[in-house]
Parts: structure tokens; sequence; C-alpha cells
């Protein structure tokens, strides 16, 4: 079956960046070829509009013919880059998160995502209709471990699971086709509702960035990169909301971090905590990481956190902690590897042992 007019209006007007589920850290592109006035003249009446684009939405949501024609739309807007490194680091982490949400939600299985790299250098990725996603060639230039890019496509991904795409989809066409009823501007009314907000409300943001934490926390990735993801944003943006004019509609950085940070303390049950850079184990100074690399020593404690949070999660606080070369270990799981300007790591290993087993 091909795609009618009608379809094919939406697939070039109403492309990935608009019905997408994007990460809230950069602005995704207009599509170059979007034509509002195609869109705005496609509405006939409000309520058959509204019924015709719900059947159009279906389509390309719930059909494997809708979403490959959808997803073809999406690398002609967007381009695809070909990097092998790029795609091989994509393949793996796409792999390992699906493994680790088909844990605990079957339902990816039956209907696996289609990404692509696309072209653009700004910080970002999308989920869009379909369980179809493409993740900004400038996000792997931003972040230089798996772990981090694990969490924002996981974020992507519970939008993905949850249907959010459509249900905003709807939400933002919505006052637009209010508006043509009642003798409003509907290129205006559309221009507003999906460029400020693209239906993306802050209930569905919190619920994504809390699935891509269960998420994360059934793979091998460390769980303390969902809140040092946000530290590092924090670090190179500010403590900013979301989109530009949609601020309103997306919580802080800062918001979106501490709420990692409190589920990494439920998770460790409460025997690890990171404030202000500093890593306690049940409420004693365990250590301050120093910066290393690209990240920033706040960015770093949150990796040591996650690190102790699965040791005390998993039962490795069990077992003593030592000093394997500059890595310090709690039974089986690596705490941290010393750089120039952490303490030594026997030192590190003598005082968890010290903490690990004391009374909150």
């Amino acid at each position: 079956m091909q795609m009618d007019s009608l379809k094919k209006k939406i697939a070039v007007a109403v492309t990935a960046a608009v019905l997408a589920a994007p990460m809230s850290m950069g602005i995704t592109p207009a599509p170059a070829e979007a034509s509002w006035a195609d869109l705005a003249g496609a509405v006939i009446g409000g309520a058959a509009y509204s019924a015709q684009l719900n059947k159009e939405i279906k389509y390309i949501n719930d059909t494997e013919e809708g979403r490959n024609e959808y997803f073809a739309e999406m690398k002609k807007q967007y381009g695809v880059v070909d990097d092998w490194n790029l795609n091989n680091r994509l393949d793996g982490i796409m792999t390992n998160l699906t493994s680790a949400i088909g844990a605990v939600d079957s339902s990816i299985y039956k209907k696996p995502y289609q990404y692509f790299i696309n072209k653009d250098e700004s910080f970002n990725a999308f989920c869009t209709l379909g369980h179809n996603m493409s993740v900004n060639q400038g996000l792997f230039s931003y972040i230089d471990n798996d772990d981090e890019i694990a969490v924002v496509l996981g974020h992507e991904m519970g939008h993905g699971q949850k249907d959010h795409p459509a249900k905003g989809a709807k939400r933002s066409i919505g006052p637009a086709v209010l508006s043509a009823a009642t003798g409003g501007s509907v290129l205006g009314n559309i221009a507003a509702n999906l460029w400020n907000n693209r239906g993306i409300t802050r209930p569905m943001e919190w619920e994504a960035d809390n699935l891509a934490f269960t998420y994360i926390t059934h793979s091998n990735y460390n769980p303390g990169a969902t809140a040092a993801i946000w530290q590092r944003v924090i670090d190179k943006m500010g403590d900013v909301s979301g989109w530009q004019d949609a601020a309103s509609d997306h919580p802080s950085n800062s918001d979106r971090r501490d709420n990692y940070e409190k589920k990494l303390q439920e998770y460790s049950n409460f025997h690890v905590s990171v404030k202000d850079g500093v890593v306690s184990v049940n409420k004693k100074k365990f250590c301050t990481p120093a910066a290393a690399g690209s990240m920033s020593s706040k960015e770093r404690a949150y990796f040591v956190e996650g690190n102790l949070a699965a040791a005390f999660h998993n039962g490795h606080n069990k077992s003593d902690a030592y000093a394997d070369g500059n890595t310090v270990m709690l039974g089986a799981q690596p705490i941290l590897t010393c750089t120039s300007g952490d303490e030594n790591a026997s030192v590190l290993a003598q005082r968890l042992n010290e903490l690990k087993d004391a009374a909150q």
C-alpha cells in the first residue's frame, strides 16, 4: 500500500523533528522541506482532520510498512553518517539496551528500534513514531564514554516504550485543530504548539528519565552515569531547562541530576551518597575524586557512587576492599581507578573497609 497524499504531507511536514521525543539537550533542526501551508491546507474540518491525523499516526506508528516509510523519510531529511566506528559503537549500545529493556518489558521485541546516526553536529538524540530513532553525530563528540550515551538513548527508548511520540503529536496538533474550527490561524497555532513544546510533557520527561534508570540498572553500564551525564551538561551548558522556548515543560538539569542521585542512594540501600562532589559511605566522607580526562571532579564522583551503589546492591560489600594496582576494588566490583590528583588506592581501600560496615 502506498502512502496517499496526506500521508506524504505528514511524512514530510511532520517529520521526526516535529513528532519526536527529544532528549532536551539541544535543538533538532527544522525539516528543510517542511510545508506548513500544505499541512494547513489539509485541514478541511477540525473533527475530520483530527480523525484523519489519528489514522495516519496509527499507520506510521503501528504498522511495519508505515514505520519503514517514515524511517526512510527521516534519513532523507537528516542525512546518514556511515562512519564504521560510530555505527559499531551505536550498535553495541542499542543491543545492550534492548536486552536490558527486554528484562523488564518484553514488548520491545515486538517492535525493535530502527536507528541511524545523522549528520547534525549538535548534542541530541530523538525517538519518534514507530520506534524510529536518530542520534546526532555531535552526541559522540560531546560524550566520550558509552555509559552516558546509553543513558541518553535509554531515555529516548523510555519515550518509545510508553508511546510518548504518538501521544505528544496528538496533544500538539489538537490546539491547532481547535483554532481552525474557531477561525484562528492554523499555521500559527501548529508552529507554536509543535515547535515550542513538541507535545512532550514534564510528566513524560520524568517517566522517561526514571525508565532510563531502570534500564541502566539491568545492564552492565555504570548506574552512576545517569547522574553523571546531567552533571556534564551542567558543566558545559549551565543549569538550564530543556528546549530554549520549552523550558517550562522540562525539568532543570540539576533537578534531573538530583533525581538520579536519590535513586542511586536508594539502589545502594542508602549506604552511599554524593553531595558537591564528595562521595560518602554510611554518611562519612570516602573521597573527592579528582578531575580526570574530560570529566570534572563532580561528574566523576557520580561514577564512583554508581560503582559503590552496585557493590552494595549486589552484596559485594560483604567482601573486603583492596587495591589492585591503582584500582580500588570492593569484592569483585571495581570502585575507581586512581589517577594523579586522587588519593592512593591502598589508602582509599583501607578507608572503605572502615566505612562500609559502619552503622548509619
